[in-house]
């Protein structure tokens, strides 16, 4: 009512001061008239002074009114208080990137964004649901202002594009015989058995495209419940021989699919999205840039790093603002790698029982991987910190020549740290211990062995990765030290002539590619030369990085280890 109450104050103040001015006016015309009633003159300047009085009127009228339909269009603090605000915040860094950056405030809105998750987007800026308080209201898309010219509706939805284009160059002191992704657990060693390997004294260099990406998010609300739909693909698919022939036709291929759904303190997820077991930035988020898999240009990331992109189905839930919990339920794959004897060798009963180096998809698998996971997110001195502790259950079968069955189950934790220290500068600790989990340590090591009477063994593994991120103005500058290690498990099979053979991982006289430890050490910077939120950005990116991996097993002759120094340089446009 006190604001209703102003323009009836401004009218009457207005009409006061007519009411003072006019008997001096009249006054004076009176006067004048009485003193030279003859002088026609004065009359005439008493009619200007009334006609100009008059004006004067008008304008004051014409002032208050559109002072109070100013105030009517204006809301009530305190209406304004109680309305949970429905505008979404802002998308966290570019979804689509490698380039993971680091959230920051929204320039328009002033908004911290670097504690927010999927889940704090889709929901309103009002308290989380609890005794006394009002369910969230759900993000109406209709209701978000448009701040890309890539940005469409189709009925009540929000459809989105992303991505960016990357123009790559690639260089390596040793010929890996990988693309724009280090296969990390192949770089050549210098000599193997007293032979010189010829591709450990040659460089390899390539100009690509294969990294650009591209992507669609598509947002809308069903009754309460927020929905988000989200689909990227690149071009790193399965390439032909002659890729860089002629054509350089780099295939196409999916990496996330994904449809989100959110009401309350509530979401689900089902598609193809990152693992639970890639370590966060922010929360348990599908969004890339609320993940951490390091700012490498390596497509293949950084050695130490745990992660996957497969199908899965995840539950959870959101107790508050900086809590969120969930269980997925996940792809699995029994996976062993081609370093791994089986009884009867490659061509025996249980090759084909098995993912052996990614060249078998139709391997059984007992039942699918379960991974949980839980996030603390709290704000500390205006600065964000992330905390995550995570577990992964995984089981394997086989069957052998007589028909016996036999399972084993495996697993593994998994914890990490990303903490903005000072201002811009966030550390980063990510670790990984399992038994069976070496799948999600880039496939470097086995899950599992078979014994000789065909019973399994899961293989012990771990991996970490620390470093930092540094946003300064408009660079970045990052540097990480990962490392990745698989333990020995193997059986004697057999003893011929007193000399044992063996099955399983790391045996003695095992071929050097039993990797026993891989290490890879990163520095780089990434530099913004300009970004407009209509247009996009442009972005410099550099990476140096030096791998070294050892095997079990160093046969007389052969190096005891390999290594490769790497630099990478890319120019990249990113969408709006």
């Amino acid at each position: 009512m006190q604001f209703r109450r102003i323009p009836n104050m401004l009218m009457a103040s207005a009409v006061v001061l007519i009411a003072l001015a006019t008997p001096t006016y009249s006054q004076t015309a009176a006067d004048n008239s009485s003193k030279d009633s003859v002088k026609r003159d004065d009359v005439s300047l008493l009619k200007q002074q009334i006609a100009e009085q008059q004006k004067q009127i008008e304008q004051l009228r014409t002032i208050v009114d559109q002072m109070k339909q100013k105030l009517d269009q204006s809301p009530n603090p305190a209406q304004t208080a109680a309305t949970p605000a429905t505008t979404p915040m802002p998308s966290l860094g570019q979804v689509a990137s490698t380039t993971s950056i680091i959230p920051k405030g929204d320039s328009k809105t002033g908004v911290d964004l670097s504690g927010s998750s999927l889940h704090d987007m889709m929901t309103s800026a009002a308290p989380s649901p609890g005794v006394g308080s009002a369910p969230a209201k759900a993000l109406n898309p209709q209701e978000e202002p448009k701040t890309s010219p890539l940005f469409f509706r189709i009925g009540d939805a929000q459809f989105t594009p992303g991505g960016f284009m990357d123009l790559t160059d690639y260089f390596r002191t040793a010929n890996t015989t990988s693309t724009i992704g280090t296969s990390f657990g192949s770089i050549p060693y210098a000599v193997t058995g007293g032979t010189l390997n010829p591709n450990s004294q040659l460089t390899e260099n390539h100009l690509t495209l294969q990294n650009s990406r591209i992507s669609l998010k598509a947002t809308s609300n069903v009754g309460e419940t927020s929905v988000t739909g989200y689909v990227e693909a690149d071009f790193l698919g399965n390439n032909a021989t002659s890729l860089f022939q002629t054509s350089n036709a780099s295939t196409l291929r999916m990496r996330l699919y994904w449809a989100d759904l959110v009401r309350g303190k509530w979401e689900v997820l089902g598609g193809q999205s990152w693992s639970m077991m890639t370590p966060g930035r922010t929360g348990i988020s599908p969004v890339p840039s609320d993940l951490f898999y390091s700012q490498d240009m390596d497509t293949n990331y950084q050695v130490g790093l745990t992660w996957s992109r497969q199908a899965q189905f995840r539950v959870l839930y959101h107790p508050s603002k900086e809590w969120v919990m969930g269980v997925s339920v996940e792809n699995s794959d029994q996976f062993m790698t081609s370093a791994v004897n089986l009884p009867g060798g490659s061509s025996g009963t249980y090759a084909s029982q098995f993912d052996i180096g990614g060249n078998t998809t139709g391997s059984p698998n007992l039942m699918p991987d379960i991974v949980a996971k839980i996030a603390y997110d709290p704000m500390i001195g205006g600065k964000h910190m992330h905390a995550e502790i995570g577990g992964l259950l995984s089981s394997f079968k086989d069957n052998t020549a007589t028909n016996t069955k036999n399972t084993a189950v495996g697993g593994g934790v998994t914890g990490g740290l990303n903490l903005e220290v000072v201002k811009d500068l966030h550390f980063i600790l990510n670790g990984f211990y399992s038994s069976g989990g070496g799948r999600y340590i880039f496939g470097l090591g086995p899950d599992v062995v078979v014994k000789p009477d065909g019973s399994l063994a899961t293989v012990r593994s771990g991996s970490g990765i620390v470093g930092f991120e540094y946003q300064l103005k408009k660079t970045m500058f990052y540097a990480y030290y990962g490392g990745a290690y698989f333990d020995q498990a193997y059986y004697v099979a057999s003893v011929k002539s007193g000399v044992p053979s063996y099955v399983g991982f790391g045996y003695p006289g095992s071929a050097n590619s039993s990797n026993r430890v891989i290490n890879e050490a990163t520095v780089g910077f990434i530099q913004t030369f300009w970004k407009n939120p209509k247009y996009g950005a442009l972005q410099w990116i550099n990476q140096y990085s030096y791998l070294d991996r050892a095997p079990w097993f160093v046969a007389t002759g052969s190096a005891k280890d390999a290594h490769v120094s790497m630099v990478y340089t890319d120019l990249r446009y990113v969408l709006p």
